[in-house]
C-alpha cells in the first residue's frame, strides 16, 4: 500500500435518477425511481428523495410503489446515460493513464501514475478540481474518495456521500475503519454479515481481535485470509486501465409468462439480433452464444455453444440460440429470457457452417426499443411508444417529455433542462404532431443544437406546471 492518498474513487451519486432530475425542472428536489415499470420490474437507481422511503436499487418495483406512491416512476434513458459517462470518463482520463472504470457511474485512478498528486495537500485540491469540472460540464454531483488503495478510497467515497469529498490519510487507516460495521469491507454481504454477527463480530475492530485462524475457521480459507487483510486495511491491488469484457448480453423480463412456444422463439431470435447489434457496436465478435432460461417456477437454465470461431454474423447467433431453445423445456412458460456471446475477440471469421450469411440485423422500428427492453418492457413495439422520463417533441409547444401514457392518451410535461417547471398536457398517442425526441444537454450550450429560446418559451407559466404532481404512470 502507498504512503500518500493518491488512488481516487468517483461515483456519481444517484447517477440515473439525477440525470433526470437534471433533465426535468420540476422533478428536482422529488423523489424519483428509474428501473422496468412492470409487475416484474425493478428499481435501477432511487434519488435520496426517494431512499428516505426506504427505496433501493434491486428492490422489487412493486414494493418500491409501496413504499414512496407519490414518487415519480421512469423507464431508464440509458442513450442519456451512457453519454454523460463517456464526458466523466474524459475527465479521468485527463488525470491519468490509468483509470479503471467499474460501471457507468463509478471508476478508480491512479493519479500518482499521471503525476496529478503526490501527497495528501495535491490530492486534495485535484479531488476538488474533479468535482467541479463534473458540475460544469455535466450539471451532476459526484462523490470523491481518496486513499492509499483501492478499497480505502471506495470507502471514503461512501462516507463521502452526497457530493462530498473524504481524503484517508496513511497511517490513520485502522482508526478510521475500526469502529465500522463488517458490512463496509468488500466481499461482506448479508450471508457472510450474519455469520460473523453469530460469532460476536459486528465491527471491522473486531474481525482484526478475532484473528486469521479464527476467520479461517469460520469463513474458510480464501475468505477468512482476505477478510482479515482488509480489516487491517491491507490491499495491494493495482488500478487496472482496461477491463476486459468477458462477454456481451441482453435479456428481457416478461410481464406475463409466455407459454406459446412459437413466441418464445421469436423471443430469442429478437434477442439475438439485439446482442449482435451490442456486439458490434463495441467492435467485438466471440465463440460462445449463450442462452438462459428462466421458467415460471423461477428455475433458472442456461445452455451455451462454441463456435469453430468468433463470429458477430446476426444469423450465426441466431441459428445457434435456436438450437440451444430445442433443447430447453419450456413447458408452463417463460418469465425471463437472454441471449449472450462470450469468448470475445476483436476479429471475426467466416462460419463455415453458417446458413445465413448474408443477413443483417434490421434496426430497431421505435426509438427507445432497446432501453425499454432492458428495463422490463417486452410488450410489442407499437403498444410501447411513450414510455414514462423519455423525451418528447411537440410541433406547437417543443420538447418535453411523457409523463404517463394509457387509455390511448399521453401526458407530456412540456420543460427542457434550462426552463422553469413546465406546464403538462395531454394528447392522443397518436397526435401527428408528437414525435420521440433526442435528449438535451444538461448544461446549455454543451451542445450544437441550440435549444435556449425554447425552453424559456416553455418554462414560461411555470408555477401552473409547479402545482401538477410530478409522477409518471408507466
Amino acid at each position: 500500500m502507498r504512503n500518500a492518498p493518491t488512488i481516487l474513487h468517483l461515483d456519481m451519486d444517484a447517477f440515473y435518477a439525477s440525470v433526470e432530475q437534471a433533465s426535468k425542472p420540476s422533478l428536482r428536489g422529488k423523489a424519483v425511481i428509474v428501473g422496468g415499470l412492470g409487475p416484474r420490474g425493478v428499481v435501477a437507481t432511487a434519488s435520496y428523495e426517494a431512499r428516505v422511503f426506504g427505496v433501493h436499487s434491486a428492490m422489487p418495483m412493486g414494493q418500491a410503489r409501496r413504499l414512496a406512491p407519490n414518487a415519480a416512476y421512469l423507464v431508464p434513458r440509458f442513450g442519456i446515460y451512457r453519454d454523460i459517462s463517456e464526458q466523466v470518463m474524459a475527465l479521468l482520463r485527463e488525470l491519468s493513464p490509468l483509470v479503471e472504470p467499474l460501471s457507468l457511474d463509478e471508476a478508480f485512478v491512479d493519479l500518482e501514475a499521471g503525476d496529478a498528486a503526490w501527497d495528501e495537500a495535491s490530492a486534495r485540491l485535484v479531488g476538488a478540481k474533479l468535482r467541479a469540472d463534473i458540475r460544469a460540464g455535466t450539471g451532476l454531483a459526484g462523490s470523491v474518495g481518496l486513499a492509499a488503495s483501492k478499497m480505502l478510497a471506495k470507502i471514503a467515497s461512501e462516507e463521502a456521500k452526497p457530493d462530498g469529498l473524504v481524503v484517508i490519510e496513511p497511517g490513520t487507516e485502522r482508526a478510521m475503519l475500526g469502529p465500522m460495521s463488517v458490512r463496509t469491507l468488500p466481499g461482506v454481504g448479508p450471508a457472510t454479515g450474519d455469520h460473523l454477527r453469530r460469532a460476536g463480530i459486528h465491527t471491522v475492530e473486531e474481525i482484526a481481535e478475532a484473528g486469521e485462524d479464527e476467520l479461517v475457521r469460520l469463513l474458510g480459507k480464501a475468505h477468512g485470509h482476505a477478510l482479515y487483510a482488509m480489516a487491517l486495511a491491507h490491499d495491494e491491488r493495482p488500478v487496472v486501465a482496461e477491463r476486459e469484457a468477458k462477454s456481451v448480453s441482453v435479456e428481457d423480463t416478461y410481464d406475463v409468462d409466455i407459454h406459446d412456444r412459437v413466441r418464445v422463439g421469436l423471443e430469442v431470435q429478437r434477442l439475438a439480433d439485439r446482442c449482435v447489434r451490442r456486439l458490434r457496436g463495441a467492435g467485438l465478435s466471440g465463440r460462445t452464444i449463450v442462452l438462459k432460461v428462466r421458467r415460471y417456477d423461477f428455475s433458472t437454465l442456461t445452455r451455451s455453444e462454441t463456435l469453430r470461431g468468433p463470429t458477430d454474423d446476426p444469423g450465426v447467433v441466431r441459428e445457434a440460440a435456436a438450437r440451444l431453445l430445442d433443447s430447453v423445456d419450456t413447458t408452463g412458460g417463460v418469465r425471463l429470457l437472454g441471449v449472450g456471446v462470450s469468448g470475445l475477440a476483436d476479429y471475426t471469421q467466416e462460419d463455415l457452417f453458417a446458413q445465413a450469411a448474408g443477413e443483417r440485423v434490421e434496426e430497431a422500428a421505435e426509438h427507445g426499443e432497446e432501453e425499454a427492453a432492458a428495463a422490463g418492457h417486452a410488450e410489442d413495439v407499437t403498444e410501447r411508444r411513450w414510455h414514462a422520463g423519455h423525451d418528447v417533441r411537440h410541433a406547437e409547444f417543443g420538447h418535453g417529455w411523457v409523463q404517463g401514457s394509457g387509455l390511448g392518451r399521453v401526458t407530456v410535461r412540456f420543460e427542457t433542462p434550462w426552463s422553469e417547471p413546465g406546464r403538462v398536457r395531454t394528447f392522443r398517442v397518436e397526435d401527428p404532431d408528437l414525435e420521440a425526441a433526442e435528449p438535451l444537454p444538461l448544461v446549455e450550450g454543451r451542445s450544437g443544437r441550440d435549444e435556449g429560446g425554447e425552453g424559456a418559451a416553455t418554462g414560461a407559466g411555470g408555477g401552473l406546471g409547479a402545482q401538477e404532481p410530478p409522477v409518471a404512470h408507466g
